[in-house]
């Protein structure tokens, strides 16, 4: 069997060009070293895998937690308090305000753009006086914690784009994610759990809610033992970890060594990284048959703790439950945990809607802040709230409908972040009068990943992939800079 036609049949005709000088290279290197066709394939496997050496600088945080509120959550109801909007409220905002945006193709068309101030009133909180909505009054306790950044901007306004561009750094599909980035550059605390791990609630508001897809995890193109784990409600939290029936603990390790042995054997032949990564994923699989039922049994935990995240925290699959959840995961070390809360989209009745997704929300987010405080935890772990985008201050629909709502904003909106490596009791950036332009302090998203990668240590610029003849970085080839304004 001629070892150059069987990975043709595995590979495109684009990869096996692009791979070919360099593994002639390895090849005759491992001639003149006298090496074998095992060590070859290790070695091409470790160089495929291997990370530049990181940390780059001392940091300030160990792990990430990431809370994302799918749908784009409106800043203007929740965060961005501006007196004007009630001397303003029906009106038609100012075309200097306005100016040239894009909009979606589900405003594009209004004859009319009324501004809607907030439905709902709320309070100045914490040292720093933090405006925070009476639809979130458990965050309003935790004010003298967050770090509120009210400036930034993406230049997606559909969904898709924008929440592949948030999460990956790229508004095309394909590209790695946040967590598999941390995971290529940093590794895993924990043997037996992945680096990475997400989860996917549905809320209250919008229901369904957009779609998340499982490529907002992904590996892209690092080695694909850096893809997140998704991990789902019910008796089989990860999918095909159970022993098929009939086969016991012992007969399973068996099978795998037996199968280890073939693959190594098909890694040696064909130098295919994916392969070792393969082995690897088996391994791993065997060992999350132990810990994953540990990790998702909750009675060991306090009735206290659990009266802290809300009465949703026993419903599994819930918001609630997940961030009880992504605690338990932190404290063993998981490296990076994302929570996906679908519903935030709210184009139509979002005075019906938006009380009841911000009630899924407000009580679990901040149990879990308190929860990582109180346990030592958030003095090492960074904690980020985020969403894809804003809402338009203008109403979406006929002013004083129950059906009206507000449409996509990209150009400002507010997210959080709390714990290690940032200040907090803080604000940074401002916007105009209107919330609908930035006033003061510009942070593209592409700024936030610089500042995220930084407080893990990693330097943006120097953290790279070679893909397509590229050094291709999580925050892209655009000019990104840390926000060391909101660094502690």
């Amino acid at each position: 069997m001629n070892p150059a036609h069987e990975i043709a049949r595995y590979v495109a005709r684009r990869t096996f060009l692009g791979h070919t000088a360099s593994r002639l290279g390895s090849a005759a290197l491992g001639v003149l070293l006298a090496g074998d066709a095992r060590r070859l394939a290790a070695a091409s496997s470790v160089a495929a895998d291997a990370p530049p050496a990181l940390p780059h600088f001392p940091a300030k945080a160990k792990r990430v937690v990431c809370l994302f509120q799918s749908g784009g959550l409106s800043h203007v109801d929740l965060f961005d308090y501006k007196p004007a909007l009630d001397r303003f409220n029906g009106q038609e905002i100012p075309p200097s305000v306005k100016g040239a945006q894009r909009l979606t193709g589900m405003t594009s068309g209004q004859s009319a753009y009324p501004v809607v101030a907030p439905f709902w009133p709320g309070r100045f909180c914490g040292r720093q006086r933090t405006w925070i909505s009476d639809l979130l009054p458990q965050m309003q306790t935790i004010a003298d914690d967050l770090c509120v950044v009210k400036s930034l901007h993406t230049e997606a306004i559909n969904h898709d784009p924008a929440i592949t561009f948030m999460n990956t750094g790229n508004q095309q599909p394909g590209y790695a994610s946040m967590g598999a980035w941390v995971s290529y550059g940093l590794g895993s605390e924990n043997e037996n759990l992945p680096t990475f791990i997400a989860m996917v609630s549905q809320g209250s508001g919008k229901n369904p809610g957009q779609p998340i897809f499982s490529r907002l995890w992904g590996n892209g193109f690092l080695p694909s033992s850096h893809q997140g784990v998704g991990l789902r409600p019910g008796s089989s939290p990860v999918l095909y970890l159970q022993d098929p029936p009939g086969t016991d603990r012992r007969q399973r390790r068996a099978l795998l060594d037996d199968l280890a042995r073939l693959n190594q054997l098909r890694a040696e032949e064909l130098g295919d990284p994916e392969t070792i990564a393969r082995i690897n994923a088996y391994e791993m699989a065997f060992r999350m048959q132990t810990s994953v039922p540990e990790l998702t049994d909750a009675s060991e935990e306090s009735p206290a703790t659990l009266a802290s995240y809300g009465p949703e925290a026993a419903k599994p699959g819930s918001y609630a439950a997940n961030c009880l959840l992504a605690r338990r995961l932190l404290e063993r070390g998981v490296r990076f945990v994302q929570l996906f809360h679908r519903g935030w989209d709210q184009h139509i009745a979002i005075q019906r809607q938006l009380p009841n997704q911000c009630r899924d929300v407000d009580q679990p987010t901040a149990a879990l802040v308190k929860d990582l405080k109180q346990r030592g935890l958030l003095e090492d772990t960074l904690v980020v709230f985020l969403t894809e985008f804003g809402r338009t201050v203008f109403s979406q629909g006929a002013l004083g409908s129950p059906a009206m709502g507000r449409d996509h904003h990209g150009r400002c909106f507010t997210v959080w972040l709390a714990g290690a490596g940032v200040k907090a009791g803080m604000e940074y950036g401002k916007t105009d009068d209107f919330c609908y332009n930035i006033a003061e302090n510009a942070v593209h998203l592409r700024d936030l990943h610089a500042t995220m990668l930084h407080c893990l240590g990693i330097d943006h610029a120097r953290f790279t992939y070679p893909f397509r003849g590229l050094d291709v970085r999580l925050t892209g080839v655009e000019e990104a800079r840390v926000v060391k304004e909101i660094l502690a």
